[in-house]
Formats: structure tokens, C-alpha cells, sequence
């Protein structure tokens, strides 16, 4: 089997998020330097039977030259189903998700809960090697915080089965997004699977717990999730030590281009919906008074964020040239990361 890197070193990759990560969400991320992004998480049994809105899920771009998509599910035969749809696709590479903590993913033994069960969740990624045509990787979390022993046997599973890359989120599913991460387990996988790129996920929202998390785990590569909700720019603030934070008129660009690209995708009375919570995320940790904040819950129409952003520059007072904060590494969301 081939096992040349799929990501080089010193990747840094979008993870994918529930909610979230559409196409109008990459292609701000793609204004700020990510170059890896992936589809959000699409449940097998949907795809299978064509359920729910997989078309706007799997939506790829024409300028998309990297995109990964990743499949959810703990019933073999849908896992194979649910591939042969997306085999008609094109993707880099499928993700297999043994790492989601959500309670309406573990209650159906996927995600998390798979993978705890080794012997199942190994069955399942077979499954998936048996039909889909693209590159294969896992993303899973850690199994105990002191003990590495089952998360290796997991990895050691999944890499017999097939896998040429896995991403590791240092927390148990006990603890979803929050707490320590511990280093050390990553570190042991890294360190134990040498043959393939292993990708080092938990708790990056800045240069420092970026540098911590590559020191301490031997990773170059790094999957980032909650720390670009509502900050995109830190692609570029990690890939570059020299790089500043937006200007004003660049957060504001950026901001608008985002949601004008949802209101392409969905139409403006869903879309604008949809973007109060990815406005809220743009304004939270950055100084912005609290009442400008609440507004982005009332949002209704691409109007209305105009005056929201135009009354942002008045109330920062120095105008677009301004630099504005970056949010605070303790005023993340905990939310969607898979």
C-alpha cells in the first residue's frame, strides 16, 4: 500500500464541523490561507437512503483543488451504501468519524461511541475499504488518558484495515471539547505508526497552544476546529509567525463575503438564519460592545448586516485600518468539533 504523506508536513487542516463547514465557510477560511478543508459530517444512513440535504453537504467547488469528506455510521452495510453514493463524487480522501461525542450520534453506536468498541469499529472501517475508491483515514479520540495501550490497538486496527492517516483528538468522549489534552497519547500514536501522517487535534486557538501541541505530541501536522470559528485568519497567523491580525476592513470583507456566499447557497431568508450564529462567532472575543454582539441573534437580511458592520467601525473609533483583536483563547465556542 502506498503510505506517501497525504498531507504534507506542517499541514495545517480545517477539521470538520457540524453546522458549520459548507462551502461558504471554506471559502472564507480560503481568504485566510487554509489550503485542507473538509465537507461536514454526513451521516452513512441519510446518504444511503438519500435523506436530508447531502446535495448541499457534499457541495464542492470548482476552485476546491483539496477536499476531504467525512462519513459517520456504525452499520456496515450502510457504511457501504452510503460509499457507493459517494464514490459518484469526487473527494482527496474519505474520513472515517470514530471521535464525535454528541448525544445524538453516540446513541446510535456511532462516532465516539464506535469508537470504543474496537472490534466493531475496525469492522466498520473494513467495510468502508471494501467499497469506497478514495483515500481512507480516520479520526478518532483518544480511549484513556493515562493508558495508551487501546488507543494504539485502535489505530493499530484501523491502519491493517486500510487507513493511510489518522487524526487523533487528545480528550476522551467523556470530556467532549473541553479540559486537558493529553500530549502524551497522541505522542504515542505518532510515535508507534511512523508509516503514516498522524494529525494532532485539540485545543489550537493560537500561536501558543499551536507550538505546545506540536512540541509535546512530535506532530508537524495539526487539525484545527474550534479556534477558526469566527477567526479564519488564524490559517495565516500559524502558517506565518510575522503575520498580523485582521484590519479592521478585512475582518469586515471577510464577514460579508461569508455570508453573501450562504445567501448564494440557500437564499436569503435561510441563509440569514443560518449566519446569526456564524456572525456571533465573528464578533465574539474581539472587543466589541455586547449589545452589538446580541444584534447578530436578530439578523434577517444581508441589509441588516451592513448597517451591523457599518455601526462596528463606529464603535471601534479608529477606523478600517485598525487592528483588531484576536478572540480570547478562553471565549471559544464548545460546541461542534468532530
Amino acid at each position: 500500500m502506498d503510505r506517501s504523506p497525504i498531507y504534507p508536513e506542517n499541514a495545517l487542516i480545517m477539521a470538520p464541523l457540524s453546522g458549520f463547514t459548507d462551502l461558504a465557510y471554506r471559502r472564507a477560511a480560503y481568504r485566510c490561507d487554509c489550503r485542507y478543508a473538509f465537507t461536514e459530517m454526513v451521516d452513512a444512513a441519510s446518504l444511503a437512503y438519500r435523506n436530508g440535504n447531502g446535495e448541499q453537504l457534499l457541495k464542492r467547488g470548482e476552485e476546491e483543488s483539496f477536499l476531504a469528506v467525512q462519513l459517520v455510521g456504525a452499520e456496515p452495510e450502510l457504511l457501504k451504501r452510503a460509499c457507493a453514493k459517494l464514490n459518484e463524487r469526487d473527494f482527496s480522501l474519505l474520513d472515517f468519524n470514530l471521535g464525535c461525542p454528541v448525544p445524538k450520534v453516540v446513541k446510535k453506536g456511532a462516532g465516539a461511541a464506535l469508537g470504543q468498541n474496537i472490534t466493531h469499529a475496525i469492522a466498520c472501517f473494513r467495510a468502508i475499504a471494501g467499497e469506497s475508491r478514495f483515500i481512507l483515514t480516520a479520526k478518532l479520540r483518544i480511549l484513556d488518558e493515562y493508558d495508551p495501550a487501546p488507543t494504539l490497538e485502535l489505530c493499530a486496527g484501523l491502519i491493517d484495515a486500510g487507513a493511510q492517516a489518522l487524526t487523533v483528538h487528545g480528550r476522551t468522549r467523556a470530556h467532549f471539547y473541553t479540559g486537558e489534552v493529553h500530549y502524551r497519547i497522541i505522542r504515542a500514536v505518532q510515535e508507534t505508526f511512523p508509516e503514516i501522517p498522524v494529525i494532532a487535534n485539540g485545543g489550537v486557538n493560537s500561536r501558543a497552544s499551536y507550538e505546545t501541541i506540536r512540541r509535546e505530541t512530535g506532530c508537524s501536522r495539526v487539525m484545527l476546529a474550534q479556534g477558526i470559528m469566527g477567526n479564519p485568519w488564524l490559517f495565516r497567523e500559524l502558517a506565518d509567525p510575522d503575520a498580523l491580525p485582521p484590519s479592521l476592513a478585512e475582518w469586515k470583507e471577510v464577514v460579508r463575503f461569508h455570508i453573501t456566499e450562504m445567501i448564494a447557497l440557500y437564499g436569503e431568508t435561510s441563509a440569514m438564519r443560518q449566519a446569526r450564529k456564524i456572525v456571533h462567532d465573528y464578533l465574539k472575543g474581539r472587543g466589541f460592545p455586547a449589545a452589538l454582539r446580541a444584534e447578530a441573534s436578530t439578523l434577517d437580511s444581508l441589509a441588516a448586516l451592513d448597517d451591523l458592520l457599518d455601526r462596528a467601525q463606529t464603535v471601534s473609533g479608529t477606523g478600517n485600518g485598525r487592528r483588531i483583536l484576536n478572540p480570547a483563547e478562553t471565549d471559544r465556542h464548545q460546541l461542534p468539533e468532530r
